[in-house]
């Protein structure tokens, strides 16, 4: 499997971690890994690691069909808003976890492991642009 489709796989995964921990929030109004909620500005976070990794994944299968510069570099630029925005929470959340004993399900906060995801496909996603000439380029050249 090319690294294309690993930033689709990835990024879907994103999708389903996220989508699950935002349905459990909204249905339940309870952490789905019993965590509490993180929130920013007025909604958690779960919502908004949803959002981007939605718009990661459409972009990824969109590059998937036309390997257009401008949609891996909205790519990148929005794997970078995610990696920030998880990297603030998951510093907030180790803090916590270090100095006052917080334990969490999956040993780390959730945002840590959304986190990973966002870097790992960001890498991809870099590797990726530089691998592939915009096909517009090409035709211009010929």
């Amino acid at each position: 499997m090319n690294r294309a489709w690993w930033i689709v796989v990835l990024s879907f995964c994103g999708v389903l971690f996220a989508g699950y921990l935002s349905a459990v929030k909204f249905f339940s109004k309870t952490c789905g890994l019993g965590e509490g909620c993180s929130y920013f500005l007025g909604f958690p976070t779960c919502y908004y690691g949803f959002i981007i990794f939605l718009a990661l994944f459409l972009l990824a299968l969109t590059n998937l069909r036309f390997k257009i510069s401008k949609i891996r570099m909205a790519f990148l630029c929005i794997a970078s808003l995610g990696i920030v925005f998880a990297l603030y929470f998951t510093v907030a959340e180790v803090k916590l976890m270090i100095t006052e004993s917080k334990v969490y399900t999956l040993l780390l906060p959730s945002c840590a492991y959304g986190l990973v995801f966002y870097i790992l496909v960001f890498v991809l996603a870099y590797k990726e642009k530089i691998a592939l000439p915009d096909i517009q380029q090409e035709t211009q050249q010929q």
